[in-house]
């Protein structure tokens, strides 16, 4: 790793884009497994920088997407949990950016299948946001039980989904995947969809703007295309 470009680049000028390429170039000679272990090792440079060497840079290697087939190793793993509840907490926080709390707290007076939303009244930043749900969010949730006390996910609790969702990883083999990363994943998905800034940030709940710019990679000559 010392020896390849990436390595005498200022820490504070690397972006995502940048570690994407790393990855890609290292995925035609290594296996996808070797590849997350090696992102793992990346993404701890850039967190000892911002902690512990006072150097105000955020990790761009929570920008990128998983490497090809460690989601399916996810899910797979997933699925084989014991809390029946984790397949399809997963799924949605990949295809609706929600925070775990966010979606532990879900109740079905608050989602309407047929206008595809689902509606947070409690959220992190203090104000209330409706989601908009894709086709797969819609399956998900159409497959799930009806409880009596309306939550979509009843007594499910922040340690049952840690406990459980820490199994499933480790089955896959993955390293240092944190629930809250999945939500990275989401927001870049979104992007990569064609939704522009302020469309991500309804979705998402960002106030500050300036945190979603780092998964946007805007280039001059495409926007001068834009411009006609």
């Amino acid at each position: 790793m010392m020896r390849h470009p990436l390595a005498r680049r200022f820490v504070a000028g690397v972006r995502g884009v940048d570690i994407a390429r790393w990855r890609d170039e290292r995925l035609r000679k290594v296996t996808p497994a070797t590849v997350k272990r090696d992102l793992v090792l990346l993404g701890h440079v850039f967190e000892v920088a911002r902690k512990e060497r006072g150097i105000y840079v955020q990790n761009p290697v929570r920008d990128i997407k998983l490497p090809p087939g460690e989601e399916v190793g996810l899910f797979t793993a997933c699925g084989e949990a014991r809390n029946r509840w984790l397949p399809p907490l997963v799924q949605l926080a990949l295809e609706t950016a929600m925070r775990q709390g966010e979606l532990r707290r879900l109740r079905w007076e608050h989602i309407d299948l047929n206008r595809r939303t689902a509606h947070l009244p409690d959220t992190k930043n203090g104000e209330a946001r409706t989601v908009p749900l894709s086709t797969t969010a819609i399956g998900v949730l159409r497959d799930l039980p009806r409880s009596l006390h309306g939550d979509v996910f009843p007594g499910v609790t922040t340690e049952a989904v840690k406990r459980s969702y820490m199994r499933a990883i480790r089955r896959a083999g993955i390293e240092g995947l944190r629930f809250h990363d999945l939500r990275h994943e989401a927001i870049t998905r979104l992007f990569e969809k064609g939704l522009n800034i302020m469309e991500v940030a309804s979705i998402t709940g960002h106030k500050d703007l300036r945190m979603l710019r780092r998964y946007t990679h805007l280039k001059a000559e495409d926007l001068a295309r834009k411009l006609g």
